[in-house]
Formats: structure tokens, C-alpha cells, sequence
């Protein structure tokens, strides 16, 4: 685990996953999302929603051994303003079971006050075939500045 001390605006973390088809349904129906596109009976669709892959790409971003360990706390989403402050980007579709190979960078770094600061982290997702599926700019994460004595 880094400390927030360590992290450096450019850093750069690695991680790669998938979501089967079982895990998209749990999402669905604890979400309630009500969507024709994601609830046809008549096929079987394998089409993940966007915010199940957001919510995935944090996941793997918690568990990143850099990052594990730290307290923090998602804050929100600025955006970038070369897409009129717009922080989601979904280009291509992902099918469940198909692997997502994702970069974390830290794009900005702040104080917040003696014990906390922030971080700002750009998600950017592809597939196997490098095939850019999502960006999302800008995500906003609150971090102690020292882990908890007991990490």
C-alpha cells in the first residue's frame, strides 16, 4: 500500500477482469434497472450495463495492492472539460464474460487539511483486443493521509 505521500500525479496501476453472466444478473436485480435492452426476455443477453462496469472498475480499484489498505472514499466526479465537464465516456459494448483490462491513473492531487487529502482517478477500460470500451475522468476519491496503525 502506498501512502497518500507516495502517490504522484501520472501514476499508473493495472488490473484486469471480467463480469459473468451471473454477476450481471445480481446487479440488475439489486439495482433495478429497468432497461429493454438489458431485460429482453426473448434473447440471451449478455450486454453489461455501463454503471456495472464503473462500479467493477472501483472495485478493482480498492483492491489494487497500492491502494488496499488506505481509507478513502469515493467523493464524486468533476469531468473533463474538453467534454463540457462530461466524466463518462462508453465507446464500445462489453459482453459478459468477456475480459476488461483496466488502467488507473492518477490525474490530479490535493490537500484537503492536516489529515486528508484527495485524488482524482481516470478510469480507462478496454478488452482482449485492446478495443476501447470506457473512459471516465476524474473520479474523486477522499484518502487519510496516514493508513490506520493496524494495516
Amino acid at each position: 500500500m502506498k501512502k497518500f505521500s507516495e502517490l504522484k500525479v501520472g501514476d499508473e496501476f493495472y488490473s484486469t477482469c471480467s463480469i459473468s453472466k451471473k454477476e450481471l444478473e445480481d446487479y440488475l436485480k439489486f439495482s433495478r434497472v429497468k432497461n429493454v435492452l438489458l431485460d429482453d426476455p426473448t434473447k440471451k443477453n449478455n450486454l453489461v450495463s455501463g454503471r456495472a462496469i464503473l462500479s467493477r472498475m472501483e472495485g478493482e480499484f480498492t483492491r489494487l495492492d497500492q491502494i488496499y489498505g488506505n481509507l478513502l472514499i469515493y467523493v464524486g466526479s468533476d469531468g473533463d472539460s474538453e467534454w463540457n465537464n462530461r466524466s463518462t465516456r462508453f465507446v464500445k459494448p462489453l459482453l459478459a464474460d468477456e475480459l476488461l483490462k483496466i488502467k488507473f491513473t492518477i490525474s490530479a492531487k490535493e490537500d484537503v487539511d492536516d489529515e486528508n487529502g484527495k485524488i482524482a482517478i481516470d478510469y480507462e477500460g478496454t478488452k482482449q483486443n485492446d478495443d476501447l470500451v470506457v473512459v471516465s475522468k476524474k473520479n474523486w476519491y477522499r484518502i487519510k493521509k496516514e493508513p490506520p496503525k493496524n494495516q
